[in-house]
């Protein structure tokens, strides 16, 4: 049955993989860009938005990470940090979004003197203030580039450690997908545990499902970014859900960079009918051009999501969030008799 767009607006949402550097306001880069003096605020808003925003038929994942190349460059002071956080907090509650998990990089953003802390504490800020202001709760997920070196990683999980428990959850690994990247930082990830960091891992994207297993059981993954390389392997699938590990699925995203070939070929569906906890984000809202709205509505149109199921997957992402009991306690409030 076809839901009208009306109705997803009044459905609660939870987004559980949002990238901030990828959902950034056009309009504010611009005027970061023009308080820079760089010659490119000059440009047309439409020629403009082509730099931010990727191609529907983008050749690869490599080609839509160029688009992060202008938000990382502007967003290199604490204001600025705080204040993309807390648009991304405002355009997501006004879509009903009740929970948002954004992650970021902190390493990318240093070019300007900041340290670790400093950059952390700024986007905590942000998600701070957004909660005082709007009807939305969240944290932050601490992402690290797979390609580099290690010990970066110690030196995030460090001064992230402060803000633990306070607007800090979880740890990642993003960037592009090559090669088995998962031992490299084995003991890293039980370093991070160790410290009380929980752990959701880019797996599966454009890579092998070997790099979703490496992400279970080498860096104690409880969530899966991405994960369509395993819509051929039932046994995998079964072996997630026996584990109750969370899919972190991204339609739009996914289709852009070819991790599926097209939206009818997102093995979503597939996985949520075999029994994968799957839960719905948007992954770059600029970047990719959408919204939580528009993520649910393309599932409805091609494979029929019904309100039964957009409530159920929303029980499930309750249950997927690095949140409190607390804030899971005050999520579950707006479930009502559904």
């Amino acid at each position: 049955m076809k839901i009208d767009v009306i109705k997803y607006h009044q459905i609660p949402k939870i987004e559980l993989h949002c990238h901030l550097d990828g959902s950034l306001r056009i309009a504010t880069v611009l005027k970061w860009l023009q308080e820079d003096q760089e010659d490119i605020a000059d440009e047309n808003i439409e020629v403009f938005k082509k730099l931010l925003i990727a191609p529907d038929n983008c050749d690869s994942l490599d080609t839509y990470l160029e688009r992060f190349q202008i938000p990382v460059n502007v967003l290199q002071t604490e204001k600025r940090l705080t204040q993309a956080t807390y648009e991304l907090y405002e355009d997501a509650a006004k879509e009903n979004v009740k929970y948002l998990e954004v992650r970021f990089a902190p390493h990318l953003h240093l070019e300007k003197g900041l340290d670790l802390h400093r950059v952390i504490g700024a986007v905590v800020k942000g998600v701070k203030a957004a909660e005082a202001d709007f009807k939305i709760k969240g944290n932050i997920i601490l992402s690290y580039l797979r390609n580099t070196e290690v010990k970066g990683f110690y030196q995030m999980i460090e001064a992230g450690s402060a803000w633990l428990g306070r607007g800090v959850v979880a740890v990642d690994l993003c960037g592009g997908e090559r090669d088995r990247f998962a031992p490299r930082f084995k003991e890293a990830f039980e370093k991070a545990r160790s410290l009380g960091y929980s752990v959701t891992i880019h797996a599966g994207e454009t890579g092998s499902i070997e790099n979703i297993e490496d992400a279970i059981s080498l860096l104690g993954a409880t969530r899966i970014g991405h994960g369509t390389a395993m819509y051929n392997d039932l046994q995998l699938q079964a072996q997630l859900s026996r584990k109750g590990i969370y899919i972190e699925c991204c339609p739009t995203s996914n289709v852009q960079t070819k991790a599926v070939a097209s939206f009818k070929n997102h093995p979503l569906d597939l996985y949520y009918h075999n029994g994968v906890m799957v839960t719905l984000n948007t992954d770059n809202r600029t970047v990719s051009n959408t919204t939580m709205n528009e993520e649910f509505s393309q599932m409805n149109h091609y494979f029929n999501w019904d309100e039964a199921i957009v409530w159920k997957v929303f029980k499930q992402s309750i249950e997927a969030t690095f949140a409190s009991d607390e804030i899971k306690s005050w999520l579950r409030q707006f479930i009502g008799n559904n």
